[in-house]
């Protein structure tokens, strides 16, 4: 699919991450819209965290690029920083500050002018339903609150693209809710990038999923077209009132019809049935028609569809693997990093001592 290059909010092009001999990310290539709700999944060790890491600038990539809005990651660090707003998995929180306190901080950190500032954490608590909290110690809030200020200081700033890490991890289920209705406000006016394991929130907030195994981009389209195209495993779920040895011959004599399975019985006048044929095949109107010939009323015909969970571990084969965690490989860099700045620090050190 080609897009317009106007609309691209984020181009990603051959990026890789060498953690040693480790690579976490594999010339990996995509781009985002703008406007877009893009799900981002893979198994553990995929390599989402170190992607999206290097896309908000805070670890640097081995090979490849990365643009948003145009600028380079690498070479307008601070430009880019200013159009993303990150909310990692476990919020950056300061306990002991109220609400209020930490989004003026954040505020200040974000360079928001003093003239829109105290304006912006009004309408930013307001959106995110923190105001009634504004005053009260981080400490004491509940996890849904948390986890609401953490989304409140992504938004600080209005950026461009917001990156959201397990948004609704550890919360109960009407938090959830509120979180996913929070996410789907926010893309009126923002770009989302959303991480999450569980596939029920990816269906119900996002437009667009994409899924990397190893570091590769395996899977990424519309979530309608990946039910229309993956979504069809050939079968259907019937209930039919009638004797079930009468209704299994008529069935046994649809030629396109692969196998029969008989399902619980939950009265002796229903036949409960999964009916299995070729992928994509559409056998619905030969059962109807053998059932009218026979005289056998169906109560309910469902098609079944890969569900989101099922389409993710078809085209990641079920990837369980033992490999070392992207947070392991990311400390790993970091002490490469500290050992080569302790490194130059005592090149530094050996040169004014020859001075």
């Amino acid at each position: 699919m080609k897009y317009k290059e106007e609309t691209i909010l984020i181009e990603v092009k051959n990026l890789v991450k060498r953690y040693g001999n480790n690579t976490a990310v594999d010339h990996l290539s995509f781009t985002v819209d703008k406007g877009q709700i893009l799900g981002f999944l893979g198994p553990n060790g995929a390599g989402k965290s170190t992607t999206m890491n290097i896309i908000t600038g805070y670890i640097s990539a081995t090979e490849g690029t990365v643009t948003v809005n145009g600028l380079d990651v690498f070479e307008e660090p601070e430009k880019v920083k200013k159009m993303i707003g990150y909310l990692p998995e476990f919020p950056p929180l300061y306990p002991d500050m109220t609400v209020r306190e930490y989004l003026n901080f954040v505020a200040d950190i974000k360079k928001v002018k003093k003239s829109e500032k105290n304006r912006m954490i009004e309408d930013i608590m307001e959106d995110t339903r923190i105001a009634p909290m504004a005053d009260r110690l981080i400490k004491h809030l509940s996890k849904g609150y948390k986890q609401r200020v953490g989304l409140a200081q992504a938004i600080m700033g209005y950026p461009e693209l917001i990156i959201l890490d397990e948004p609704t991890v550890g919360l109960d289920p009407k938090q959830i809710i509120e979180i996913r209705d929070l996410i789907k406000t926010l893309s009126k006016n923002h770009t989302v990038i959303l991480s999450s394991h569980i596939m029920q929130e990816v269906t119900a907030v996002c437009d667009t999923v994409m899924i990397i195994d190893k570091g590769k981009l395996i899977l990424s389209d519309k979530t309608e077209n990946l039910s229309e195209s993956l979504g069809s495993t050939g079968g259907l779920r019937l209930s039919i009132k009638g004797d079930k040895e009468k209704i299994l011959a008529a069935l046994n004599k649809i030629t396109r019809i692969k196998n029969i399975e008989v399902q619980e019985q939950t009265s002796s006048e229903i036949v409960n049935l999964m009916v299995h044929c070729d992928e994509h095949e559409d056998i619905r109107e030969d059962i109807f028609y053998t059932m009218c010939e026979l005289g056998t009323p169906i109560l309910e015909m469902q098609t079944i569809r890969m569900s989101l969970e099922d389409i993710f571990l078809k085209v990641t084969n079920g990837s369980a693997e033992e490999s070392v965690s992207e947070e392991d490989l990311e400390l790993y860099d970091q002490d490469n990093e500290l050992d080569d700045s302790r490194n130059d620090n005592k090149e530094d050190n050996t040169d004014a001592g020859d001075l």
